[in-house]
């Protein structure tokens, strides 16, 4: 057995089957190739869109197909290192193909098989695979399917631990031309580190830590996860507003207001040093203000205090006037 010459795993457009590990570590084909193969066919998109074609026909007309082919694409999928990474290339297009509705995204949990992680053969397998997959489907369609088998926020896992690096990852997918869905990827990200940064400053307050360790904490976050200051300004305003049981009376609560947030800010004034930063807060106090009934008439008096303590300058406020054109809390507008 061990001397005879091994074949490749085939996808044929008659039938298919893949290769079995044999005694001794070896792989025994248990049938023999036909003329009709994926890894014999040429290695470019329009190829594979034809075969992907046939299976699909096949796949509707005899419905019971669909779920031994899932299973076999599995099998394939994790001895991908057996293959030529010509083979590898063309496995890839062709289950990008059909990714877009034949074949279940879950298929490709297979990819984070330790030792292909490890050799750096499902990284290069996986933006083969996404190219020709949201070349079929726009960027949102594969980032929900993604998302319903929990692979979008771990794709920085299909490469080896000495490379789980931003840059790294941000180098790879890049040259791949998959800018996208790199994109897509640091927004995810960026939304989870969203919350957890308003989960742990909305303890820190709650426990009235000094603002100088909660700004160093800010800052680091901001730089560690790449968040713009115009949107960390958002974070520190709610969770400032969260922290208040707030007096359901009117006249009480602009008094409370007033106090509670002369009392943050410094805390508020640290990220406010551009422009951008400042009308995004008076955004933010318009909408509050919109949202929260009780709070229309301290409006004012909190824009009004924040120009004393140094919070908001001139010059963003008047522009904020003079451009102020969402419907969203017009009322608030003197």
């Amino acid at each position: 057995m061990n001397n005879q010459k091994q074949q490749k795993p085939t996808l044929s457009g008659q039938r298919f089957k893949t290769r079995k590990r044999a005694p001794g570590g070896t792989l025994a084909d248990d049938m023999m190739r036909t003329h009709v193969c994926v890894f014999a066919a040429q290695e470019d998109l329009g190829t594979m869109q034809a075969f992907a074609q046939v299976f699909n026909k096949l796949i509707r007309r005899y419905k019971y197909l669909e779920k031994g082919f899932e299973d076999e694409v599995k099998k394939l999928l994790l001895f991908l290192k057996d293959f030529l990474e010509s083979e590898r290339n063309k496995l890839a297009m062709l289950t990008g193909v059909l990714a877009n509705g034949t074949l279940n995204a879950a298929i490709l949990n297979s990819l984070y098989n330790e030792n292909l992680v490890k050799e750096g053969v499902s990284a290069a397998f996986a933006v083969k695979l996404f190219k020709s997959w949201i070349n079929e489907k726009d960027i949102n369609a594969v980032a929900a399917s993604l998302r319903k088998v929990s692979m979008d926020n771990r794709l920085m896992e299909l490469f080896p631990a000495n490379k789980q690096s931003v840059e790294h990852f941000t180098e790879y997918f890049t040259e791949a031309g998959l800018k996208e869905l790199l994109e897509y990827v640091w927004n995810q990200q960026t939304i989870g580190a969203r919350k957890e940064l308003q989960k742990e400053l909305q303890e820190q307050m709650s426990r009235g830590d000094p603002f100088k360790d909660i700004i160093l904490y800010v800052k680091e976050e901001m730089k560690r996860n790449n968040i713009p200051e115009p949107v960390i300004i958002g974070i520190v305003w709610s969770s400032v507003m969260s922290t208040v049981v707030w007096n359901k009376k009117e006249k009480l609560v602009a008094e409370q207001a007033i106090k509670h947030l002369k009392q943050y800010s410094p805390l508020l004034a640290a990220f406010t040093t551009q422009g951008q930063s400042e009308l995004t807060l008076l955004q933010k106090i318009q909408e509050y203000c919109y949202d929260n009934i009780h709070f229309m008439k301290a409006f004012q008096k909190i824009v009004v205090l924040f120009y004393k303590s140094e919070v908001l300058s001139e010059e963003p406020i008047l522009k904020w006037y003079k451009d102020a054109t969402c419907c969203k809390g017009e009322k608030c507008l003197p």
